[in-house]
């Protein structure tokens, strides 16, 4: 009997796991390993199931999430803008055709170079710092130019997520105290080059349950209500980190729960004041997570302290597992049929003990050259891999109805030298 039942969004056809239509282990054949494979048609009724639950709201994309440009560009068609955290996701949310309007640009600790290119740009920016404002209004100004910006808040929320990724608590590195941010946009109102017309905040990532959005929006209008004495603000930004179920035994959170926690409270609050801003949010993992397999190829499988199955991916491919102590569901792609046989731990070929993906996995009887697929890889997956120990990174294939599509070459030890430079003394 097997311990664990396939997601409706993938099948099994003659013992094999198939993702939009297409066999995985013809892929891994094909396009060999690691490879991400990105379902389409998921992707695009991800993003509709949310925006659905959200009419009133604009949809902007967090691009920190997965900055495949394809991915992007099916977002762009389907009506969304775009959060970045730098210049280099500007420059590929612009590319794949998400206009400069659309974009909020939302880091922490921007360079002058970040803050230049923007301006150029004509995004918007989600200020983080007093410092951060007078360098961002000096370059406008300096350029001619009136930028729309907001202040990011840290309204001190705990969203009882993994440490690493609450961004909301008081001791947070990101945003602006909220004793200090009626000030601050009052400095703000007399600076050239700056237009303050939104407000922002994030609390966290993965957050499953609704209660700690309906707490931001709560603190966060009392805020509007303040600031809205003296400047009529465009937008409200409540920010992103809704999650999914990457556990089979945790039951999914529809958009329309966060939906019911979060719009009964702006609208009561905005029609109390009398106001109509925009409602932005940044929905990230929910889009972008679940429409994407990473497989690998297992190149051993060892008997020691635990039943030790080595792939061809590491966290140098997924570094969740390694660095939030994340789960992602396991399947032999090749077997997904096939009743569980055995325990087994998947690691990868990173010199490092922490190179876990999947530990005390039930799977059918696991050898090598078996395709092993990790689900729920979409997001922050191949974007926070690397070229660690000299391993070039991965391809990453689109499929729709069946048919896949190469989008992202596979790296070749040639690549490792691209920008590399030999002094003329050493040769």
């Amino acid at each position: 009997m097997k311990d664990f039942e396939i997601p409706d969004h993938l099948e099994v056809k003659d013992n094999h796991l198939h993702i939009g239509g297409a066999d995985t282990v013809e892929l891994a054949k094909e396009f060999g390993t690691p490879l991400y494979v990105t379902n389409e048609d998921r992707l695009r009724a991800n993003y509709r199931r949310f925006a659905s639950a959200f009419p009133e709201a604009s949809i902007f994309f967090a691009a920190k999430s997965n900055n495949s440009l394809v991915v992007q560009r099916i977002l762009a068609q389907e009506g969304a803008g775009a959060d970045a955290f730098s210049d280099g996701e500007i420059y590929l949310a612009r590319m794949a055709g998400i206009p400069a309007e659309k974009i909020l640009f939302t880091g922490n600790s921007k360079t002058d170079t970040e803050l230049r290119y923007s301006v150029e740009a004509g995004t918007m920016v989600s200020v983080d710092s007093h410092d951060e404002l007078m360098a961002l209004s000096k370059i406008a100004s300096a350029a001619g130019k009136t930028i729309e910006i907001a202040f990011r808040v840290n309204p001190d929320v705990n969203a009882s997520v993994h440490p690493k990724l609450a961004t909301g608590l008081g001791k947070s590195k990101f945003g602006i105290p909220r004793e200090q941010i009626i000030n601050i946009y009052k400095e703000a109102k007399s600076l050239p080059g700056i237009a303050p017309v939104g407000i922002h905040c994030h609390i966290g990532s993965t957050i499953m349950d609704p209660g700690p959005f309906a707490e931001t929006t709560a603190k966060m209008m009392d805020l509007v209500e303040q600031i809205y004495s003296f400047i009529d603000l465009k937008w409200v930004d409540l920010g992103g980190g809704y999650g999914i179920p990457y556990h089979k035994d945790i039951p999914p959170t529809l958009p329309e729960t966060w939906a019911k926690a979060i719009m009964p409270v702006f609208k009561e609050r905005c029609a109390k004041l009398g106001i109509h801003p925009e409602l932005h949010l940044e929905p990230g993992r929910y889009i972008v997570a679940d429409t994407t397999v990473l497989l690998m190829r297992v190149n051993t499988v060892k008997k020691s302290s635990s039943h030790f199955v080595g792939t061809d991916a590491g966290f140098n491919t997924l570094i969740r597992p390694a660095m939030y102590d994340s789960y992602h569901e396991a399947i032999i792609a090749n077997k997904a049929g096939a009743a569980s046989a055995d325990t087994y731990t998947i690691v990868g070929p990173i010199c490092e003990s922490g190179d876990i993906l999947a530990t005390d996995r039930r799977l059918p009887a696991v050898q090598k050259d078996d395709i092993v697929a990790l689900l729920d890889a979409g997001a922050y997956g191949f974007c926070m891999s690397s070229q660690y120990l000299a391993r070039p990174r991965s391809a990453e294939v689109l499929v729709h109805n069946g048919h896949a599509e190469l989008i992202r070459k596979r790296e070749t030890i040639d690549d490792l030298l691209q920008n590399q430079l030999m002094p003329g003394r050493l040769l």
